[in-house]
């Protein structure tokens, strides 16, 4: 698998407490979970670009447009064939579009995962990957989330071929809690 750089909006501690409350509900009912993920990094977060490569950035114009409050919704699936991604919606408004159109302008011209690129992008946080698709229904009940109101405070960039964390803009913690 080719390397990814990914760069991610970073949860206040309310929020993304409340995403690993979700994370756990999914583990004790036994079903697929971010919680299994036990990476230093892993973390609630919303990607805002992937890409293979990508250099450095004069992030000093989004600044300004941090910190963001948001609305995490109801729940998602992605996917196609017997599994699914489980994630919680993020409920899209014109300044988190603009945040996310302002990153890629940024970024420049790349080789982004399609589903990430603004008039493609579904904001969002995974709670669980690889969920069968038989126990959709399971899950759905183990964790059913109420709207959580949020706030992001900053933006971390996440380098997969070096594992490494690390602050783009903002004041969001980059650490996991």
């Amino acid at each position: 698998m080719t390397s990814v750089v990914s760069l991610e909006l970073v949860l206040d501690e309310a929020a993304d407490a409340e995403i690993r409350r979700e994370w756990t509900l999914l583990d004790e009912a036994g079903l697929p979970s971010q919680v299994q993920h036990t990476g230093a990094s892993n973390r609630p977060h919303i990607t805002l670009l992937v890409r293979t490569a990508l250099g450095d950035l004069a992030t000093e114009t989004l600044e300004h447009r941090l910190p963001l409050d948001l609305t995490l919704g109801a729940p998602l699936l992605f996917g196609t064939g017997r599994t699914r991604v489980l994630a919680r919606s993020v409920v899209p408004r014109a300044d988190l579009l603009a945040l996310h159109a302002a990153v890629h302008t940024l970024a420049g011209p790349g080789d982004d995962v399609p589903h990430t690129v603004p008039g493609e992008w579904t904001p969002h946080v995974t709670l669980a990957r690889r969920l069968p698709l038989d126990r959709v229904g399971e899950a759905l009940a183990a964790a059913p989330g109420s709207p959580v109101v949020a706030r992001v405070g900053g933006i971390r960039r996440w380098d997969a071929g070096t594992r490494t964390v690390s602050h783009v803009a903002g004041r969001g913690t980059l650490e996991p809690c």
